[in-house]
């Protein structure tokens, strides 16, 4: 019995624990020593379906009639995350199914596919040319209304979450979301990423520093981020050594308790 039970238990308590090398994010993983600066992959972020645009235009003029038409809402300055977020709903242009916009004066414009710099652009140039009759010196602002994201899974905070910034890594999307937990798999992260043409999956590896030259390290609005469990935890054996060993000596107990009941019998 001995014998058996020896190796069993070294292995379940082996196979039971999360190794350190799959917690660390961002490793070295080929035989390259030292330091190297590396180019991060990321490109314009493209207008969808759904998404919020702030947009705000002002002139040179002392008095102009048509800026205050485009003042949208009310300022959203003070206030919780969500009094923000419900403010900025309000006083953003939200891109309908058709890709578009309606703004004073502009009406309905086309802005799926474009950019914000591009979009700004095709708004000045409108205005310009159709709305001020005297030479104006136009600035044009278009931002997205907060960078909205979801993670579920492993992680500490689940649910939708924003920031009001440009650019999100899905490293600062995992940390937005508490990190992900010990018995998370950092080596298959999953982003479910909107398309005109559909939904896609890509798969990332957070543990290998190969991530960062990915197109998907800077994640998009709307994306879904899924971190997948580990075996570990459907084992329910503990994600630590102490943990393992405090459940594999209560197995053991349990079965040498039942061993001497039934030699009592």
């Amino acid at each position: 019995m001995k014998k058996i039970l020896t190796p069993l238990i070294l292995l379940v308590f082996l196979s039971a624990c999360v190794p350190t090398k799959d917690l660390i994010y961002l490793q070295e993983k080929d035989s390259e020593n030292g330091q190297s600066v590396k180019e991060v992959a990321f490109k314009p972020y493209r207008v969808q379906v759904g998404d919020q645009l702030r947009i705000e235009v002002k002139s040179n003029l002392e008095e102009d009639p048509l800026a205050p038409l485009f003042q949208k809402g009310g300022q959203t300055q003070s206030g919780g995350a969500s009094f923000q977020e419900t403010g900025l709903y309000f006083s953003s242009y939200v891109v309908d199914d058709h890709g578009n916009i309606r703004m004073p004066l502009l009406e309905e414009m086309n802005v799926l596919g474009y950019t914000a710099d591009e979009v700004r652009s095709k708004i000045e140039k409108e205005l310009k040319e159709n709305h001020y009759k005297e030479t104006v010196n136009l600035f044009v602002e278009v931002k997205l209304a907060g960078f909205r994201f979801s993670v579920n899974g492993e992680v500490g905070r689940t649910g939708t979450h924003t920031l009001f910034q440009d650019r999100v890594t899905i490293m600062e999307a995992i940390a937005t979301a508490g990190d992900i937990t010990l018995v998370g798999d950092r080596k298959n992260v999953n982003i479910i990423r909107r398309y005109p043409h559909g939904s896609e999956i890509h798969t990332l590896d957070l543990t290998d520093k190969k991530t960062m030259d990915s197109p998907y390290y800077y994640i998009q609005p709307n994306d879904y981020i899924y971190v997948q469990p580990l075996p570990q935890k459907s084992w329910g054996t503990g994600t630590t050594a102490a943990q393992t060993l405090a459940t594999v000596v209560a197995g053991l107990s349990l079965i040498m308790t039942t061993i001497v009941l039934l030699r009592t019998l």
